[in-house]
């Protein structure tokens, strides 16, 4: 994922072991950051724990949040709708795939 996102141009990109360090990091850095991408299957916190930590929180509501994960399971992917995803990637997945993805993301919170 980090290199798809250096493909597209973004290039600071601060990465995390599991859920729980994700966590911590975006609230140390509190609205430092612009994209949330995660990945369903993580240690400590996982992909959806995570997500509905950052989205119980208002100051990260908006903040885009994109699952990356090889859980397809319809249940899965509703679940994380239910939740506030922004966007669900089912691996594997083509960097074109990933660009059009996250390009979706930002163009609807136009």
């Amino acid at each position: 994922m980090t290199n798809a996102l250096n493909a597209m141009g973004i290039k600071d990109i601060v990465t995390a072991e599991n859920g729980a360090d994700a966590l911590a990091l975006l609230e140390k850095e509190n609205s430092g950051f612009g994209l949330v991408v995660s990945d369903w299957n993580m240690p400590v916190l996982n992909g959806l724990e995570f997500l509905k930590k950052v989205r119980s929180q208002e100051k990260f509501k908006t903040l885009p949040f994109v699952m990356c994960t090889l859980e397809s399971e319809r249940g899965h992917v509703i679940h994380a709708v239910k939740e506030g995803v922004s966007q669900y990637i089912i691996k594997p997945f083509t960097n074109e795939t990933f660009k059009e993805k996250i390009e979706s993301v930002f163009a609807a919170k136009k």
